[in-house]
C-alpha cells in the first residue's frame, strides 16, 4: 500500500504530542487510570460569553454559508485594532490579516507561501513539534539554532547570524514559547530584529499563541519595532488564552503581499474557517477579558505547584518557564538505567515508562528537537498534578 502513498507523506514524522495522547488515549480505553500532560489543551472552559455569542450566531441564522476566505470583516478589523493597542503594531490593518482554522493552518499557509524547493527556515530550538514537518512539507530546510537550559532555552541572535546563509529565507520563533515556556525579552527580541535587518528578503514569524499566558508582564511583539512590520508575519490565535483549541480559530498579521498570498492559498485548500466560530472569537478578542486573565493566574499557581515538586525529584534539572504552561526538564541522569523491565536509553524510553510504569504520559524532547528533555503540560488540575508528580517520583526512584 506504501507504494501508492507520496514521498511527501511517508517521510513525514507524526505529532509527537498528538501521538503520545493517542497511546494515552488507548490505554484510558482499557480501563487504566492514565494521568495526561502530553497535550497542550487548557482544562478550562470557553467563557461563558464566548459560548452565548456562537450560540446567538446559530439562532440568528447568518452565519452558515461560505465565510470570507480571510475571515469575517468585523473579526479582522477587531484583531488589527488589538494588535495596534495591545501590541503596538501601529500599522496593522483589516487588510493585514488572515483567519485560518487554527495558528497551525495560519503558519502552514505561511510557508506554503514563502518556501521554494531547498529554501532554508532557521528555527530556534527547542521548537513546537509541527514547525520542521511544515517546513519540509513546504520543500523548505529547516536549519535548528539551539538555546541552552543554562540560557532559558533561548537560542542568541548571533547563533542567527551564524546561521544564516544566501539561502536563508525566513526565521521562526514561539514567545512565550512551546515547549519550554521561556519568553524572549524586549532587549533579546531588538537584537533578533537588528540580525534581520541586516539581510535583506529574510522574514520572521512570530508565533505568539500563548501570549495571554506571560508570567514576566506585557508580552512584546517583534513587528512592533521600527522597520520590522514589512518583515513579519505575526501568528496568533484563541486556542490557549482563551481555552478555545476545539473552536480551531487562528490568524496572522502580515505585510499585504504575503497576507494576500495565504488568502489566496487558503481560498484553494480550505476556504474560510467555520462561521460560528469566528462569531465566538469576535466576541473573545472584543469583550471580557478577565476570564483569560483568570486562568493565566491559575497557571501561574500551577507553576509553583509543579516546580516545588520537581525540584523533589533527584536527578531532574529545569528552569523555571516564564509564560505557556509546560516543564521542559533535562532528564539526562536517568539514561542507561532500568526497571520494570524497561531499560531508558533516551528521552523516548523514559516517556514510554512513565506511561506504562507511572501512568503518566508526557512529551519526548526529541520531539521539539531536544532529546535530553520531555515536556510536562501543567494544564490539569492541582489535584491531577499532585497525583501524576507523585507517580513520577516513585517510578523514577525505581530505575537504578
Amino acid at each position: 500500500m506504501n507504494s501508492i502513498l507520496s514521498d511527501r507523506i511517508l517521510n513525514m514524522e507524526e505529532s509527537a504530542t498528538l501521538a503520545m495522547a493517542k497511546k494515552a488515549r488507548e490505554l484510558k480505553s482499557k480501563g487504566i487510570d492514565i494521568i495526561g500532560l502530553s497535550l497542550g489543551e487548557p482544562d478550562f472552559k470557553t467563557p461563558k460569553h464566548v459560548q452565548e455569542a456562537a450560540k446567538d450566531a446559530i439562532d440568528e441564522g447568518k452565519y452558515f454559508s461560505y465565510p470570507p476566505v480571510a475571515g469575517y470583516q468585523d473579526l479582522r478589523e477587531a484583531i488589527a485594532k488589538k494588535l495596534r493597542e495591545e501590541n503596538n503594531i501601529s500599522e496593522a490593518k483589516a487588510e493585514n490579516i488572515v483567519v485560518s482554522t487554527g495558528a497551525k493552518h495560519s503558519i502552514a499557509n505561511t510557508f506554503m507561501c514563502l518556501l521554494n524547493e531547498g529554501d532554508e527556515v532557521v528555527i530556534f530550538s527547542p521548537y513546537w513539534v509541527s514547525y520542521a514537518e511544515i517546513i519540509k512539507l513546504a520543500g523548505g530546510v529547516p536549519v535548528l539554532i539551539e538555546g541552552t537550559l543554562e540560557n532559558n532555552f533561548k537560542a542568541t541572535a548571533k547563533q542567527l547570524e551564524e546561521a544564516i546563509t544566501d539561502k536563508t529565507k525566513a526565521v521562526i520563533y514561539s514567545s512565550p514559547c512551546n515547549p519550554t515556556g521561556s519568553v524572549f525579552s524586549q532587549s533579546e527580541l531588538e537584537a533578533i530584529a537588528d540580525v534581520i535587518k541586516k539581510h535583506e528578503g529574510i522574514m520572521v514569524i512570530a508565533d505568539e499563541i500563548y501570549e495571554l499566558i506571560n508570567f514576566t508582564g506585557k508580552n512584546f511583539s517583534i513587528a512592533s519595532l521600527p522597520g520590522m512590520f514589512d518583515r513579519t508575519i505575526t501568528v496568533n490565535g484563541f486556542s490557549k488564552g482563551y481555552a478555545m483549541t476545539g473552536w480551531r480559530v487562528g490568524y496572522i498579521c502580515a505585510p499585504l503581499a504575503i497576507a494576500k498570498a495565504c488568502e489566496k492559498i487558503q481560498g484553494q485548500f480550505t476556504s474560510g474557517g467555520t462561521g460560528i466560530a469566528q462569531r465566538a472569537a469576535l466576541a473573545a478578542i472584543s469583550g471580557d477579558q478577565s476570564p483569560s486573565k483568570e486562568m493565566a493566574e491559575a497557571y501561574f499557581n500551577r507553576r509553583q505547584l509543579v516546580l516545588d515538586l520537581l525540584q523533589e525529584i533527584p536527578g531532574i534539572k529545569t528552569h523555571i518557564p516564564e509564560g505557556a504552561f509546560y516543564f521542559f526538564p533535562d532528564v539526562t541522569a536517568f539514561f542507561g538505567k532500568s526497571a520494570h523491565g524497561h531499560t531508558v536509553k533516551d528521552a523516548d524510553d523514559l516517556c514510554l515508562y512513565l506511561l506504562e510504569v507511572a501512568n503518566v504520559s508526557l512529551v519526548t524532547g526529541g520531539a521539539f528537537g531536544a532529546p535530553n528533555c520531555v515536556r510536562l503540560s501543567y494544564a490539569a488540575s492541582e489535584d491531577e498534578l499532585k497525583e501524576a508528580l507523585k507517580r513520577i517520583k516513585k517510578a523514577l526512584a525505581e530505575l537504578a
